[in-house]
């Protein structure tokens, strides 16, 4: 693995895309703090090069209070594990008030990069109209934590300088646990894509890195997907 790269702060890195993007981080050399609400609940995470830490991703506070020197942060918490946990619990504003102390705790700390892990459901399908508002499309019970999602988006969007040089990577497609690693990754607009279009976490979490470190991506959301017609072994980038 060779010496330390430097740090990268997870926040969310108890969850699979969290996970994932510790686990390319810690390949490429990068030391982690792992940020998680309760740290007793992952004693897993906790590996060669990986501190684990309490915090809170919608606090300034507590997000500056962990952050001390890392080159990047990643944001990869969700506060909803599926339809069957139900939206009684639901903080519609969770995305706003974390992009509100990302960005503003990060900037206190000296650390000018954001990478965020978006949602699908806020792409535009083929009648231009976000997959969220097609019932057929994206289950209507879901569409609570898709508003809010949105709502985190739209929030980082109204940030258009300033400190915090943020990117928001969504994945377009079929998002894979357990997927395998290829290493490449398509890299799109606001739209889905035409085809077969599906994501491992393993290559979300290389493509996370990438805008680690070579940012080509600047307070912008992008998609970011591989097509089932995919071949060959070429890393990252814009392929095809």
């Amino acid at each position: 693995m060779g010496g330390s790269r430097g740090g990268i702060v997870v926040f969310g890195a108890g969850g699979r895309a969290g996970r994932a993007v510790t686990a390319e981080a810690r390949g490429r050399g990068y030391e982690v703090t792992a940020v998680v609400r309760d740290p007793a609940r992952y004693p897993d995470l906790a590996v060669d090069g990986v501190t684990v830490v309490r915090g809170d991703v919608t606090d300034r506070g507590s997000v500056a209070g962990v952050v001390g020197g890392p080159v990047a942060a990643v944001h990869a918490v969700s506060p909803f594990s599926g339809p069957e946990q139900g939206f009684d619990t639901l903080d519609p504003e969770f995305f706003v008030k974390a992009a509100d102390a990302l960005l503003g705790g990060l900037a206190a700390t000296g650390v000018g990069r954001l990478v965020a892990i978006g949602l699908g459901a806020n792409l535009l399908g083929a009648d231009g109209r976000p997959v969220m508002d097609d019932p057929g499309a994206f289950p209507a019970e879901i569409r609570p934590f898709a508003l809010a999602h949105t709502a985190g988006l739209e929030r980082l969007r109204e940030y258009r300088a300033g400190a915090v040089d943020w990117v928001m990577l969504t994945p377009a497609g079929h998002l894979e646990h357990g997927g395998v690693r290829t290493g490449r990754y398509r890299v799109g607009g606001e739209r889905l894509p035409d085809g077969d279009a599906w994501l491992s976490y393993a290559d979300l979490a290389v493509a996370v890195v990438d805008e680690i470190e070579a940012p080509a991506r600047h307070r912008t959301r992008v998609s970011v997907f591989n097509l089932r017609t995919d071949t060959g072994s070429g890393l990252g980038g814009d392929a095809g």
